[in-house]
């Protein structure tokens, strides 16, 4: 509240509530005049502090998303002030003259453009040393004249997203050109115009340097903190995109470090394995040679002394082939082995 007020003593003690003469009044001003004194109609703060309010947020919203927003000024009082807000915020802006076509016919203002860049580019790397001091004059002179009207839109690469006016009455051209094109019209409006014209109207004296200056530098500041909560918002995009990447990354070392513990076990298990297998005992071996379970054993003799009997094969369990108590190749009643079959030792006494 304490804000409303002083924002309503600025616009007071800036004249923004002084409007036109009574005969020069349009009827559909009337929701937005307070009184008339003197023959002059007095202009609601109150609204004109509603107006503001959301045309500020409409333009803030607007810069936050990236668009362009156009400031068109061509008023005498105006010229300086929008123009010195618009660089401030790296926006398009049309402060001389008001081409007709500037945004229906955008193509071919973009072609004029373009040569006053080249002829910019051909001034300051020296190719016109080479010409004539008539030519470069001329040339000179050319650029000169499409600077002071083209300047303002010169890095506008395509049309923008909406449009603020100074007095609609003074920029019917560029009004009905954005209304053709569908672009949000943004415009302070005083009690000669027609509110209806334009999508957020901000009643308000457009005829006094002080009220164009407060009016302005009041959008400016709104769209310049939607311009920061952008930069700010991509800031926060990289910099949780890099910690995703972080995050992916050490995800994978983590994959690759499981994938080595893996090939480090399998190829432990497998020395085992081969440990296993060629590990048959020899022959006369104690009780069967290195080796597993009941897995397969290795060929060799079994037993406690060469050819005799025993308990195990060698590199095997009791019942595995190759070895083992029963198995063929060693034991106490196995072939080749020893025991009472042909082919063993001498019984063992048990």
């Amino acid at each position: 509240m304490e804000d409303n007020k002083t924002l309503h003593q600025q616009l007071l003690e800036a004249g923004v509530h002084f409007g036109h003469l009574k005969k020069k009044w349009n009827p559909k001003m009337l929701p937005y005049i307070f009184a008339e004194k003197n023959g002059i109609h007095i202009i609601d703060l109150n609204k004109t502090i509603e107006g503001l309010d959301e045309a500020a947020a409409a333009l803030k919203s607007i810069a936050k998303s990236g668009k362009k927003i156009m400031f068109v000024a061509t008023k005498k009082q105006a010229k300086e002030i929008v123009a010195e807000a618009s660089q401030k915020m790296n926006m398009p802006y049309v402060t001389e003259r008001w081409l007709g076509g500037m945004l229906t016919n955008f193509q071919t203002i973009r072609k004029s453009v373009k040569k006053m860049l080249s002829i910019e580019k051909m001034l300051q790397d020296g190719t016109m040393d080479s010409v004539t001091k008539k030519e470069r004059l001329t040339l000179t002179r050319s650029k000169e004249k499409m600077e002071k009207v083209l300047g303002g839109i010169s890095q506008m690469g395509r049309t923008p997203a909406a449009l603020f006016m100074v007095d609609i009455s003074h920029e019917h051209i560029a009004l009905a050109e954005a209304k053709r094109l569908g672009i949000t019209t943004f415009a302070m409006v005083d009690t000669n115009s027609d509110p209806t014209k334009v999508d957020f109207a901000i009643p308000a004296n457009d005829d006094a340097t002080k009220s164009i200056a407060i009016i302005t530098n009041y959008l400016t500041a709104a769209i310049l903190e939607g311009l920061q909560e952008r930069a700010q918002n991509k800031e926060n995009e990289e910099d949780n995109s890099a910690n995703d990447e972080g995050y992916e990354g050490r995800n994978r070392g983590l994959e690759i470090t499981e994938d080595d513990d893996k090939g480090g076990r399998g190829r432990r298990g497998a020395g085992r394995g081969a440990g296993a297998n060629a590990g048959g005992g020899a022959p006369g071996a104690g009780r069967g040679g290195a080796g597993g379970g009941r897995g397969p054993g290795g060929p060799g003799g079994a037993g406690r002394a060469p050819g005799g009997p025993g308990r195990g094969g060698p590199g095997a369990g009791s019942r595995g082939p190759g070895g083992g108590s029963r198995g063929p190749g060693g034991g106490s009643r196995g072939p080749g082995g020893g025991g009472t079959r042909p082919g063993g030792g001498a019984p063992v006494k048990r």
